[in-house]
């Protein structure tokens, strides 16, 4: 932040611009939050698919088949739906994110959020996966743009001594989203056929953009950065540009490994809990509404589970990222999260205290991501282009997590496993593991202006 702002932002002005961002990151996360919970309730209906608990009746090698039929289609359709999801944030953050290096942070953060919210709220109407799957591409447009302007107009509007646990509080937000919608869904009853009411209820958020637009300033650095050239150069070409460019498929790249190991497989978690694949006790003597109840309760715990431990996570990687650097931190998080996501899928198929225990390691380690990038991502483009750097830099992740994702459906009806496929697809954390030596160390330096 130039010098000539800093008189001007005044300590009411930084807490709003948090709590503009935190909330909008918060309802961000309960809007990703909602889809795991919703997607398989909603595809059966949608695709008119037999009820797991009606095929116990049938003899059991009918059942077999019919089951892996439909974990296949299951599987196949849950992938599009979150590749639609990436590549509508991919694309977001490009256009979000130059939208507020052009007309500012504050603007542009409030048309992404109505996006996100109308979108999502609109999928109570859905009558066709194919409908479904628009409505979340639309959704994610808005998702893709708001962490890269709240990022930036956080991180422009407070010291940078504050910059760590700035980093991991804006991490966390998305997580305490996570958690809201898990607990929300605890005691929504059966979501097999309440999952539309908690599609409408994701419109809510669209109430946020009031608060924005009247206590919310504009960044001044931002302000100051556009007084400074007669003609602003284009920030898609100057990040791309001789300068910038090696910091910018960098960034695009340790933001990937991130991405495709939360979307690939650590987001699978709560649907593969709620499958036939996964036991639960006493199912035989269960009816079809009492078995629903219980994959029900059974997902909504495994995401309470995951959520609570992202939240800490989110805190643990930019607070360590902080103090011993940015690049031996994302090396180890790479490490434990490789460990912790695929002895999950790979030693538990019951639902117990020891899997929820693993499941919040795997969100603790897996999320830390969260906090360590909102802290690296902003220091590596300088503040007329920041928006739109660490936007592009973070979202087009999600292309090839989107392309992941499209795999991990694909392993799935390969392997005829939800767990398998998690355990195969978490190997990407060995590539972020050598990816970021080729990274600059950028601990102690102020944010390039």
């Amino acid at each position: 932040m130039s010098a000539s702002a800093e008189p001007r932002t005044t300590k009411f002005a930084q807490i709003a611009v948090l709590s503009a961002a935190f909330l909008g990151w918060m309802f961000d996360g309960l809007e990703m939050g909602l889809f795991p919970l919703v997607a398989d309730p909603a595809l059966r209906e949608l695709l008119q698919l037999q009820d797991p608990g009606s095929l116990e009746f049938l003899d059991p090698d009918s059942r077999e088949l019919i089951q892996k039929q439909q974990t296949s289609l299951l599987g196949d359709w849950f992938s599009r739906l979150t590749t639609a999801f990436l590549l509508g944030a991919a694309a977001g953050g490009l256009v979000f994110g130059w939208l507020g290096d052009r007309i500012g942070r504050v603007t542009a953060m409030s048309l992404s959020i109505v996006a996100y919210a109308v979108f999502t709220g609109l999928g109570y109407f859905a009558q066709g996966p194919w409908q479904l799957l628009g409505l979340r591409f639309l959704a994610a447009l808005g998702m893709g743009g708001e962490w890269a302007l709240g990022v930036a107009l956080v991180m422009e509007m407070w010291p940078s001594n504050w910059r760590p646990l700035l980093a991991g509080f804006i991490g966390a937000a998305s997580n305490v989203g996570f958690l809201l919608i898990a607990v929300i869904g605890l005691y929504a009853g059966n979501l097999e056929t309440n999952w539309r009411w908690m599609m409408l209820a994701g419109a809510g958020p669209a109430l946020l953009c009031i608060f924005i637009q009247w206590f919310v300033p504009e960044s001044h650095a931002w302000k100051e950065s556009t007084k400074q050239v007669e003609k602003p150069a284009d920030p898609v070409a100057e990040i791309f540009g001789p300068r910038l460019r090696r910091k910018t498929w960098i960034g695009i790249a340790l933001g990937a490994v991130a991405l495709v190991g939360t979307w690939g497989s650590v987001q699978w978690i709560p649907r593969w809990v709620g499958s036939p694949e996964f036991i639960v006790e006493g199912s035989q003597s269960m009816s079809k509404d009492e078995l629903g109840v219980v994959r029900s309760k059974m997902r909504a715990g495994a995401q309470i589970a995951s959520a609570a431990g992202a939240i800490i996570g989110c805190f643990v990687g930019s607070i360590l990222g902080g103090m011993i650097g940015r690049r031996p931190v994302y090396f180890g998080l790479c490490a434990a999260s490789l460990a912790c996501a695929t002895s999950t899928f790979l030693l538990f198929r019951e639902y117990s205290y020891g899997f929820l225990a693993m499941v919040f390691l795997v969100g603790l380690t897996t999320a830390a991501f969260y906090g360590w990038l909102p802290l690296y991502l902003p220091e590596l483009f300088p503040t007329r282009v920041r928006a739109t750097g660490q936007g592009v830099a973070f979202n087009s992740g999600r292309v090839v997590a989107a392309g992941m994702a499209l795999v991990a459906g694909q392993l799935v009806a390969i392997l005829q496993s939800n767990a398998l496929a998690g355990a195969t697809i978490s190997c990407v954390y060995l590539i972020g593991m050598a990816i970021i030596w080729l990274a600059p160390e950028t601990k102690g330096r102020p944010l390039p202006e």
